[in-house]
């Protein structure tokens, strides 16, 4: 595993402890409010397990916290990110890579990402919680957006928002990589 990799499941855990011992919650309630299993989380509470997106997103989407609130770092100073400084994290779609940059604490209520898609590469995503919205800025080449049983293409230089709390796919159906920009706000 990298070393990011290695530093990113030390902080996941180190927030995922506290944020239980802070609710006064155990293992067993976190797993019957994420979904997750109790031995999946003293795994991750242990840092002995990495972690893929879609369970990230289970345990966030459980706790009622933001995807970035358990990966990130209190600071006051200036943050300066490069796009693609770390590895990608860890997903179940081909084509698909996904970068955290700016990490939800206590006085956001967004996560921001940045990702790219492959040709032919799909994402898909279950839905967030209620109220929860995402915007899509597209840098480069044109996705293809499914939403609300609706689909949408979005060209480079354009953006698109849509209520995430339902399923939706990011897709590159051309043959030249996307690259996109994306916030996730969620509403208390």
């Amino acid at each position: 595993m990298h070393k990011d990799a290695d530093n990113l499941n030390a902080l996941i855990a180190s927030n995922l402890r506290e944020l239980r011992k802070k609710r006064g919650i155990t293992l067993d309630d976190m797993a019957e409010m994420t979904g997750v299993s109790k031995s999946m989380l003293g795994q991750i509470e242990r840092g002995e397990s990495g972690l893929s997106v879609a369970t990230l997103w289970k345990i966030s989407t459980g706790l009622k916290v933001s995807f970035n609130s358990l990966m990130s770092e209190s600071t006051s100073e200036a943050v300066i990110i490069e796009n693609k400084a770390n590895d990608p994290m860890e997903t179940d779609a081909k084509g698909f890579r996904l970068y955290p940059l700016f990490l939800l604490d206590k006085d956001r209520t967004f996560d921001t990402f940045y990702f790219e898609l492959d040709p032919k590469g799909e994402s898909r995503s279950e839905a967030h919680k209620e109220g929860t919205q995402e915007f899509v800025m597209v840098t480069e080449g044109c996705l293809t957006l499914t939403a609300g049983g609706s689909i949408y293409e979005v060209q480079a230089d354009c953006s698109a928002m849509f209520a995430a709390d339902q399923s939706h796919v990011y897709a590159n159906k051309g043959d030249k990589p996307v690259k996109v920009f994306n916030i996730v706000y969620y509403k208390d």
